[in-house]
């Protein structure tokens, strides 16, 4: 049975961060302990009730990032998750979906309905993302040990505009702009690398152009 969101607790936490310390590489467990900071920083500012799920997010969306793409496909199959020609030219939306689908069988106690969403949109967006998959999804982008120089000029837009010293609307929409430079700085990569691009960013960036028109 799916636990309340509010039985995640700093204890609960703590033990699921030190669970995962022995599943990922280093390098990976230094970057989800920092998008969980980002995540907790972030959400002071915009959904304190919130903390403890966009915490439970941020450890958990890269649980099955590290999998190769074989066993990405594997999950697919266990899970019942449809898999197209366009998913595997992009492998490195595969861990969003399958981390979500993790989520629910391997650790029910934090599989609340928002932290599989905002585990599950993390990597691509879609339209009209819930508040806090908007939050996980820029603490990903802008956490402290990301060193891409758009990270780390999307970390400087965000912080550097003192978000704390806006009123609520301004604050909400300044955290669009910045996720709508998110999105236009993927796509632009993306297509450097002529790679595929998922239609879910397309409609992120979209859905937000219209709520800043």
């Amino acid at each position: 049975m799916k636990r309340e969101a509010h039985s995640i607790t700093d204890s609960t936490l703590n033990a699921l961060r030190s669970s995962l310390a022995g599943t990922m590489s280093e390098k990976r467990y230094a970057h989800t302990c920092a998008v969980e900071r980002m995540a907790q920083r972030l959400g002071a500012l915009y959904c304190p009730e919130c903390i403890p799920e966009l915490r439970a997010a941020a450890l958990l969306h890269d649980i099955t990032k590290e999998e190769s793409l074989q066993n990405q496909l594997q999950l697919c199959e266990q899970f019942g998750i449809m898999v197209s020609a366009q998913d595997v030219l992009a492998p490195k939306t595969f861990h969003a979906k399958t981390a979500a689908a993790r989520i629910r069988s391997d650790y029910p106690a934090f599989a609340t309905s928002t932290v599989v969403d905002a585990v599950r949109w993390h990597t691509t967006g879609r339209a009209d993302m819930t508040l806090p998959e908007q939050l996980i999804y820029l603490a990903d982008y802008i956490d402290d040990t990301r060193k891409f120089e758009d990270c780390v000029t999307l970390r400087h837009m965000f912080w550097d505009a003192d978000p704390a010293a806006m009123d609520e609307q301004a604050r909400l929409t300044h955290l669009r702009r910045v996720l709508l430079c998110s999105f236009d700085m993927t796509i632009r990569s993306l297509i450097e690398d002529g790679a595929p691009i998922s239609e879910d960013t397309f409609h992120a960036r979209n859905y937000l152009l219209l709520q800043l028109a």
